[in-house]
């Protein structure tokens, strides 16, 4: 529905596509390009819940997902997490779509608390497997976007309001490097702070108008519940800012604001952009999007070594790092005989679970005897059999 919301207001050199495994509701949406995925899987009857289907189903219609994002430098992958084909599907794409040359920015909505455990450790699961393959992570748990929302409004309104804030959000991203300001923030800077971290992002939202426009915009921005108030700024590693305001910006106005943001996010790489437009009210909007994490170019750099050789094919010696009066110093050594190989799993890949080879003891004495039936289940039966659970 986020995607929905954004098509309605089309952006200029943007294309919008959906991907479901519920053929009914891939055909109610607004969205020209529409993509079944888990014909074979799902039969079009949706994902049941199951995130492994889910994943079957995107994995099943790789050729026609790589054909979505093949000639793409942005992709946003924007999906609910906690289903079968949201938590499922979303990493396979962002796989995809990386493997395309893409930068890829997730936008995810996870679970509201009420949904019940299943669903939370679901989305969690998956939002890590998406955080594990897409450049960036903007997570939108729906229980604080309940916040932004009046408890009394009816609930499809609510429901509106959510994805609107999503659609919101990924509009500003894309204007934040699409739109000529005088401060641009380009393409490549977007990279700067995103390519490669792997990090969970934040995003939100300060609008003020007025004589105190740029303190109550600030407070706005500070106090809204997707950054938790402010705290998670403090220990982000990059910020994004996007200033749109009226002609009449001064700047005095933006260095009250950039500097009020960059005393929380003390220790970010902080970029920022400007953009002048006609507004209502002389109008200020501030977007910040916050992330954490660094790439692993960076932390080597920080840090002073060198990024460990993987799978040198070279026989002859392997270079290391020590450190002799605090300084890093290489050191070379003769390469040992390889003992065990451990190569890290593939993206997409799973793991298959074995059963042990256990013996089922007779119940002896007791076969002939009446089973202990509870609720329609024989007690008597081990639990992991009754459950059909392998054990390895």
């Amino acid at each position: 529905m986020a995607v929905a919301h954004l098509a309605r207001e089309p952006l200029a050199g943007v294309s919008f596509a959906v991907v479901n495994t519920d053929a009914a509701a891939l055909g109610a949406s607004p969205v020209e390009q529409r993509l079944l995925i888990g014909t074979k899987t799902c039969r079009g009857l949706g994902a049941g819940g199951d995130l492994e289907r889910g994943r079957a189903a995107a994995e099943e219609e790789a050729a026609a997902v790589r054909a979505l994002t093949q000639d793409a430098d942005l992709v946003f992958v924007v999906a609910g997490l906690g289903g079968g084909t949201g938590s499922g599907a979303s990493p396979v794409v962002a796989r995809i779509a990386r493997e395309c040359n893409a930068l890829v920015l997730g936008v995810v909505m996870m679970p509201f608390q009420f949904e019940g455990v299943r669903r939370q450790q679901q989305g969690n699961f998956a939002l890590q497997e998406l955080k594990s393959v897409a450049d960036a992570v903007i997570c939108m748990p729906n229980q604080k976007l309940l916040k932004l929302i009046d408890e009394r409004m009816p609930l499809p309104d609510a429901l509106n309001n959510i994805n609107a804030f999503v659609g919101d959000a990924v509009r500003s991203i894309w204007t934040l490097v699409t739109r000529r300001g005088i401060v641009h923030v380009d393409f490549a800077s977007l990279c700067a702070v995103t390519q490669g971290r792997h990090a969970e992002s934040c995003l939100a939202f300060g609008r003020a108008t007025g004589e105190n426009r740029v303190a109550e915009a600030v407070e706005m921005l500070l106090a809204h519940p997707l950054i938790d108030e402010g705290e998670l700024l403090t220990d982000s590693t990059t910020a994004l800012v996007s200033i749109v305001a009226s002609p009449g910006l001064a700047m005095g106005e933006m260095h009250a604001i950039m500097e009020r943001i960059s005393s929380v996010a003390h220790s970010a790489h902080i970029v920022m952009g400007a953009v002048i437009e006609e507004s209502p009210q002389d109008q200020l909007t501030i977007t910040l999007i916050a992330g954490r994490g660094e790439s692993e170019a960076a932390r080597s750099s920080r840090l002073g070594i060198a990024p460990p050789l993987i799978d040198s094919e070279d026989d002859g010696p392997v270079p290391i790092v020590t450190s002799r009066n605090g300084k890093p110093e290489p050191v070379a050594v003769e390469k040992p005989e390889p003992v065990a190989t451990v190569r890290p799993r593939r993206p997409g890949q799973r793991l298959r679970q074995t059963q042990l080879p256990l013996e089922i003891i007779s119940r002896g004495r007791f076969e002939k005897s009446e089973p202990t039936i509870h609720h329609g289940q024989d007690l008597d039966v081990p639990t992991y059999i009754r459950r059909g659970i392998s054990l390895n």
